[in-house]
């Protein structure tokens, strides 16, 4: 990684004395990508998994680098950070710090962040996937000669022609019952 344009500032009150762009190794404008990016390689170095130090200091290299990503890759949280340093570096001028927003217990703060490459061609698999189901099945109802488009029984009266008469009420019989005009008496 290019050594950066602007120097960082150094502050007191983080682990080690440095600032979060120190830690991340970037300069104290660069972009969201960058950050990420730089991110990415130092984890590569710090995880405790993949590091040849020994395992206590990798555990905090790498929590001091999840924290200054953490902190740097939320625009709010940026900002205040920003400020304060702005404020260790310049004690005369005093300037109010809003406070940062705090989750709910057990609950993560949202993080917005843009798609990666695979996201995006999982989303259009999705919907390639989409379309070409939606093809098929009409596909094989015109091949077997169903009707696409049927309007609901309810919604059209007499679409199947007249209506069927209605039923002619059932008279109940008698216990009596005659015989027939042709039987023998």
């Amino acid at each position: 990684m290019a050594p950066s344009p602007n120097p960082t500032p150094s502050f007191a009150g983080s682990p080690g004395g440095s600032c979060h762009y120190a830690e991340l190794k970037v300069s104290s404008v660069a972009t969201p990508q960058e950050l990420r990016q730089a991110f990415r390689q130092l984890s590569k170095l710090y995880h405790p998994d993949t590091t040849q130090l020994p395992p206590r200091q990798a555990e905090a290299a790498f929590a001091r680098l999840q924290l200054a990503y953490a902190t740097l890759s939320d625009p709010n949280r940026r900002r205040a950070y920003d400020q304060h340093l702005a404020l260790v570096a310049a004690p005369a001028l005093p300037t109010v710090v809003a406070p940062e927003p705090q989750a709910a217990a057990g609950r993560r703060l949202s993080v917005h962040r843009a798609l990666s490459g695979g996201e995006w061609l999982a989303l259009l698999l999705l919907g390639v996937a989409l379309i070409l189901s939606l093809v098929l099945g009409l596909g094989v109802a015109w091949a077997r000669g169903l009707a696409l488009v049927t309007p609901p029984s309810w919604s059209v009266a007499g679409v199947d022609g007249p209506p069927d008469p209605p039923l002619a009420p059932v008279v109940p019989q008698t216990a009596k019952a005659e015989p027939p005009a042709d039987a023998p008496p």
